[in-house]
């Protein structure tokens, strides 16, 4: 296991800024995604750590050893691809010896390692196949055994699932987890889907424009986002503007359509303007007209759409302010069924207004 540490690391493409100023730790052991749109700096940023960009300036850091300049074919990396870049040419286990023949590893010791890698992910018993003789979860695991049979200190992963079907690509967030969680390796796993960053990480980058914008805990990271960008891009939003009146156990936020108690960052202070978040999962909602006192408001139900397990509703409030809502799918709500709005104070959380802005 290693220790990962990006220093203040920048990448221009000509006069086309990619990454700007990132700065980050992974820790031994750790998986780390970078989660973000198309075109945010994610993937410059895993092909500098790889060695197949330079960074315009800052460091890479493996333990105590400055990797920055460093050739691929010496970072102890392993690294699975989007496509995979299986050798077509070269079976199961050729595809996964490959790296080991170019360390000159002896004959049986490339045996005895392929062999137990390919146990590992059940891939034994297809060691003569060649790669279009397998399915795309097959592939996968391939690309993974090849990346993990050179014993890396770190493991790079570019969107190693979204070649997959969604079904397949769900199970295979778990397979990754619990592979990667046995052996213990660091890794740094590139995606734009937040629940495969959800289900993996045990730390979030959310990149935006080639900037770190924040970098926590799953639930850090959706909770209490740093500002409206991130907060947007993760999960279901609902967005109230509003003003703090008071400060204590929290904040009281004064919004068109009530007035909530909600958390907030501890700088915050009466007078701040802002937007109240609203996750879908913070409001209970209930038939009929709700009970008075408390964080309730009453609402009209507008849209609803049955998507299998839960339901997607629509809430207009007061002042035509709507909301999206989820609920279980046995709460069959029509459009234009009255409902009672609960808000759990616990749930919500205050963006101040000058962190709605992007850093850098």
């Amino acid at each position: 296991m290693a220790k990962l540490w990006l220093d203040r690391l920048t990448k221009y493409f000509g006069h086309v800024r990619a990454v700007l100023d990132l700065s980050l730790e992974a820790e031994e052991g750790e998986l780390v995604a970078f989660l973000g749109p198309s075109g945010c700096g994610k993937t410059t940023t895993l092909r500098m750590i790889a060695g197949f960009e330079t960074p315009t300036s800052g460091r890479i850091m493996v333990d105590d050893e400055d990797i920055t300049h460093m050739p691929p074919e010496l970072r102890n990396m392993g690294m699975v691809f989007q496509n995979y870049a299986l050798f077509p040419h070269l079976t199961v286990f050729e595809n996964v010896a490959y790296g080991l023949r170019m360390r000159n590893l002896p004959r049986n010791e490339i045996q005895r390692r392929v062999k137990a890698i390919l146990e590992r992910v059940h891939l034994w018993n297809m060691a003569d196949r060649y790669p279009r003789q397998l399915s795309g979860g097959q592939q996968q695991r391939t690309a993974l055994a090849r990346a993990l049979v050179i014993n890396p200190q770190v493991l790079l992963l570019d969107e190693p699932l979204a070649n997959l079907d969604a079904k397949l690509r769900e199970d295979m967030r778990f397979y990754i987890r619990d592979l990667q969680q046995s052996f213990g390796i660091t890794t740094i796993y590139v995606t734009h889907d937040q629940s495969e960053a959800f289900v993996l990480a045990n730390r979030i980058a959310v990149m935006m424009d080639g900037v770190l914008q924040q970098f926590g805990t799953p639930e850090e990271v959706y909770r209490k986002p740093i500002n409206v960008r991130v907060a947007d891009f993760l999960g279901l939003t609902n967005m109230i503007e509003g003003e703090v009146r008071d400060k204590s156990s929290g904040v009281v936020v004064e919004t068109p359509v009530g007035i909530f108690r909600a958390d907030a960052p501890s700088e915050v202070e009466p007078g701040r303007r802002g937007v109240l978040l609203v996750r879908p999962e913070a409001v209970i909602i209930r038939d009929g007209a709700s009970s008075e006192g408390g964080q309730t408001v009453e609402g009209r139900v507008i849209d609803a759409a049955f998507l299998g397990n839960l339901r997607h509703l629509s809430v207009v409030l007061r002042n035509e302010h709507t909301i999206k809502l989820i609920v279980p799918p046995w709460q069959a709500f029509t459009p234009g069924d009255p409902v009672g709005l609960e808000f759990q104070a616990d749930q919500l959380w205050f963006i101040p207004e000058e962190e709605r802005v992007s850093r850098g």
